[in-house]
C-alpha cells in the first residue's frame, strides 16, 4: 500500500484495498487549442505522477472535439512539454478516435427515449434553463419520438441542417438542482474541417458527453480532473450509466494552480500572441511550459513546485516568489558560475604592470567541488558594474568608494584612489591601486575588507545583450480588474553588458549563476544574449 500524501491517494488506497481496482490507469486530458501553461504543469505532473507512483499507467489523451480551435500545432507542442518533464505516456488517444463509437451510443440514447433533437437556439436553451432557484421550462420538441428524433439525428449528421440550427439533448431531469442536468446539450451541427478527420463530420459531441465515454472506452481508472468540473460529475456518472459503457471511471477533482502576476488563461496567452504583446508562445515572459523552457526553468524544478504544493479541494493562490523559489534552489546547486557585468564602467589599476596578462583560478561551482576551477585573466584595465561604485556612499557601503578597499572576486584587493566624472557627474573611470600580496587564497596582506563585487578583464571580454523580464501582469492587487488592465508594458529591460568569452564559448541553453548578478541563460534568440532566469534575492519568507 502507497502511504497517501493526498486526499486521491486516500481515494486510491481505498479502493484498490476493497478490490474496486487492480491496477491504476489515469490520462491527461488537453485540449489542443493551445499551448500549455504553467497551470496544466500541476494536473500534468498529479496525472503522470499518480500513475507512476501506483505502478499503474497514465494515457495522453487530447480532447479534440472543437474543430474551430484546434490545430496539429499544439499537439506537437504538447507533447514536447511532457517530455521536457520527463514523463512517458502510456498510449495516446484523441476524442476523434472514437468519434463513430460516441456517434452510436448518442443513438442508442435516442433509441431508448434518453435524448431528443431540439430546435431551440442556443440564447433560447439559455433562457429556459431556469436559474438557482427557479427550474427550467422543457423544450417544446422535448416528447418527439424516438423514431423522429432519430431520422433529424441522422440528418444533422449528413448536412441537412446549418449549423446551430438543431442540437441534441440529453432528456434527463429540468427541475434538477444541479443545471447541468438541465437536459444538456450533447452534439451539435459544426462545419469546421478537423485537424485530423478532415470534413468527415459536421456534427460534434460537447466535452461532457464526449469525456465520460472516452475515459470509459480508455479503460480509465481514475479521472482526475480540476474543480470546475465538480458539478459536472453527476452528468459525467449519467453518461457513463445511460450508454452502458462497461467500463466505469471514477471522477475526481482536485483545485487548479493559480500563481500571482501570472496570466493563467489559455484564451488570454493567445491573444497575447495574436496581438503581438508577446513574441510568440515561447517568449521568456510567458508561463507557458514552452516559455519557460525558453526562459532555462529547469524541468526537475517546475516538478518539485508541484509535488510540493500539493492537492487541495478548494482553489487557492501561490505567490510566484514561491515559484521562483524552487527554481532559484535548483539552480543554486546546479548551475556554473560566471562573471558579465551588465552596466559597465572602466576601471585602471594603476600599479598593475601594463602589458601583463594574468592567469586565475575560478571555481565551476562552489556546490560541486569535484568540477574544479578553471581560468580566467586579469590585466590592468577591468570593468566593475556601475552599482558598485558610489561617490557619495551610504552607511554600510561595503562596495568600491573614494579611499576604501573591495576584494574583486577570486582575484586581488584593490583601494579606490580617485575617478573621472563628465559635466553631468557620471562616473567615467576609476582609478585604483591593487594589493599583489592579497591574491585570493593567499592574502598576507592583513587588510580586512567587507565587500566583494564581480569584474571582467577589459582586455578579455566581449559586449553582449543582457535582459531582464518583469512580470507580464502587475501585481495581484487589482480587484475586480481584468488581465488587459494589469498588463505590464514595461516587462523587458535590455543591457548593454559585457561578459568573460566563457560564456560565449557555453552551447545554447545552458544556465548560469552571473555572480551578484542573478540566474541567467545562454541564448541566441534575438541576437546573442544572456536572458535572466530569475534574479538571486529570494522573495519568499520560509
Amino acid at each position: 500500500m502507497v502511504e497517501a500524501k493526498n486526499f486521491i491517494e486516500d481515494i486510491i488506497n481505498e479502493e484498490l484495498a476493497e478490490g474496486k481496482v487492480t491496477t491504476v490507469h489515469t490520462r491527461f486530458p488537453p485540449e489542443p487549442n493551445g499551448y500549455l501553461h504553467v497551470g496544466h504543469a500541476k494536473s500534468l505532473c498529479l496525472n503522470f505522477g499518480t500513475a507512476e507512483k501506483y505502478g499503474g499507467v497514465c494515457n495522453l489523451f487530447f480532447d479534440d472535439t472543437n474543430p474551430s480551435k484546434e490545430k496539429t500545432e499544439y499537439v506537437d507542442a504538447i507533447k514536447k512539454d511532457i517530455e521536457w518533464l520527463g514523463f512517458k505516456w502510456y498510449e495516446v488517444h484523441y476524442a476523434s478516435d472514437f468519434f463513430d463509437d460516441i456517434f452510436n451510443l448518442a443513438v442508442k440514447l435516442i433509441k431508448d427515449g434518453k435524448a431528443y433533437v431540439c430546435d431551440l437556439s442556443a440564447e433560447e436553451i439559455r433562457l429556459t434553463r431556469g436559474t438557482l432557484t427557479e427550474p427550467g421550462i422543457e423544450s417544446p420538441y422535448r416528447n418527439r419520438s424516438a423514431e423522429e428524433n432519430l431520422e433529424l439525428f441522422l440528418a444533422m449528421r449528413d448536412g441537412k441542417f446549418a449549423d446551430g440550427e438543431k442540437v441534441l439533448r440529453a432528456k434527463i431531469d429540468m427541475a434538477s438542482p444541479n443545471i447541468n442536468l438541465r437536459d444538456p446539450v450533447i452534439y451539435r451541427v459544426l462545419r469546421a474541417t478537423h485537424h485530423r478527420t478532415g470534413d468527415k463530420w459536421c456534427v460534434y459531441p460537447m466535452y461532457d458527453f464526449a469525456h465520460p465515454i472516452c475515459d470509459s472506452m480508455q479503460g480509465v481508472t481514475h479521472s482526475i480532473c480540476t474543480l470546475e468540473f465538480e458539478d459536472h460529475r453527476p452528468l459525467y456518472n449519467w453518461v457513463v450509466e445511460n450508454t452502458g459503457v462497461t467500463h466505469k471511471p471514477r471522477q475526481i477533482e482536485f483545485a487548479r494552480l493559480n500563481i500571482t502576476n501570472t496570466v493563467m488563461s489559455k484564451r488570454y496567452l493567445k491573444k497575447l500572441v495574436e496581438d503581438g504583446a508577446v513574441w510568440g508562445w515561447d517568449d521568456p515572459r510567458m508561463p507557458t511550459l514552452t516559455g519557460l523552457r525558453n526562459r532555462g526553468i529547469p524541468a526537475e524544478a517546475l516538478k518539485n513546485f508541484c509535488e510540493e504544493i500539493g492537492v487541495a479541494k478548494a482553489n487557492s493562490e501561490i505567490e510566484v516568489a514561491y515559484f521562483e523559489h524552487f527554481t532559484r534552489d535548483y539552480l543554486n546547486i546546479e548551475a556554473e558560475r560566471a562573471m558579465a557585468v551588465l552596466d559597465p564602467v572602466k576601471v585602471i589599476l594603476t600599479n598593475y604592470p601594463e602589458g601583463k596578462s594574468e592567469k586565475l583560478n575560478f571555481d565551476i561551482n562552489p556546490n560541486k567541488p569535484e568540477l574544479g576551477a578553471r581560468e580566467i585573466t586579469i590585466s590592468r584595465e577591468i570593468y566593475i558594474d556601475r552599482e558598485d561604485f558610489s561617490v557619495c556612499p551610504p552607511p554600510k557601503y561595503f562596495r568600491l568608494k573614494k579611499d576604501g578597499y573591495v576584494r574583486l572576486k577570486n582575484a586581488y584587493i584593490v583601494k579606490c584612489d580617485d575617478y573621472l566624472a563628465d559635466e553631468d557627474g557620471n562616473v567615467t573611470e576609476i582609478y585604483c591601486s591593487y594589493v599583489p600580496e592579497s591574491h585570493s587564497g593567499n592574502d598576507n596582506s592583513g587588510i580586512k575588507c567587507k565587500g566583494t563585487i564581480h569584474w571582467v578583464d577589459a582586455n578579455n571580454c566581449r559586449p553582449i545583450t543582457a535582459r531582464k523580464f518583469d512580470y507580464l501582469l502587475k501585481d495581484a492587487e487589482y480587484p475586480g480588474q481584468d488581465f488587459a488592465e494589469r498588463m505590464n508594458y514595461d516587462s523587458v529591460h535590455e543591457f548593454s553588458a559585457l561578459a568573460e568569452p566563457y560564456l560565449f564559448e557555453a552551447e545554447e541553453g545552458k544556465c548560469f549563476q552571473l555572480l551578484r548578478t542573478g540566474y541567467y541563460k545562454r541564448s541566441n534568440e534575438k541576437g546573442a544574449s544572456l536572458n535572466e532566469i530569475v534574479s538571486l534575492k529570494d522573495g519568499y519568507k520560509k
